[in-house]
């Protein structure tokens, strides 16, 4: 197994920043690049393509909305990897979430099954990375902090994403919180605490 690394942060807290060069340092030029995003509507097509437009041309990329393990495992097959990046987390729970929702109305998400297709998606991820050895750097959005959202699709994806989030900082070997660009190492600051305690 590789070592694992998660980044958590707001949005613009510099989070594909940090991640990036991360993966550059760890990596090189053989960068094995996971996009979860889609492009919906033209905001998010120009963010898409300023991300495209700052990664490194010899950076293989794949985009992969859902069923992302399968996409990794097989990317992994074709060509030299030395690291994995996946940007990120946040919305491929979101393409999970939406996936059992209803067309005439969007509220309408069992939590349950929803939770059931996130870890289901979630374990082909982690049992990807267990069967590879290369670090692998995951971005996800902390978007626990804020108001709680007013319709019940929102509160249940800031509750699944709270939780994929705890999951995969109780596996990593590192977690970083961006905050206003600067990474904090938060799962070595917690480690300092228990011993403390």
């Amino acid at each position: 197994m590789g070592r694992l690394i998660l980044i958590l942060g707001g949005a613009r807290s510099g989070k594909s920043a940090f991640a990036q060069g991360l993966a550059g340092k760890l990596g090189g030029e053989h960068v094995l690049y996971i996009a979860t995003a889609e492009a919906g509507d033209e905001e998010m097509q120009q963010r898409i393509e300023a991300h495209r437009q700052v990664r490194p041309s010899t950076w293989h990329t794949v985009e992969a909305p859902i069923d992302v393990g399968k996409a990794i495992h097989k990317a992994l097959t074709i060509g030299s990897t030395n690291a994995v990046l996946l940007d990120c987390l946040t919305l491929l729970v979101s393409n999970v979430i939406l996936q059992g929702g209803s067309d005439d109305d969007p509220d309408d998400v069992d939590e349950v099954a929803a939770w059931k297709r996130v870890e289901d998606e979630l374990d082909g991820v982690l049992d990807t990375f267990c069967a590879e050895d290369m670090p692998w750097i995951v971005v996800s959005n902390e978007v626990g902090w804020g108001l709680v959202p007013p319709y019940p699709l929102g509160r249940v994806y800031r509750d699944l994403l709270g939780r994929t989030n705890q999951r995969v900082a109780a596996m990593a070997d590192q977690v970083y919180l961006m905050v206003a660009g600067l990474p904090v190492d938060v799962k070595a600051l917690a480690a300092v605490h228990c011993s403390e305690t």
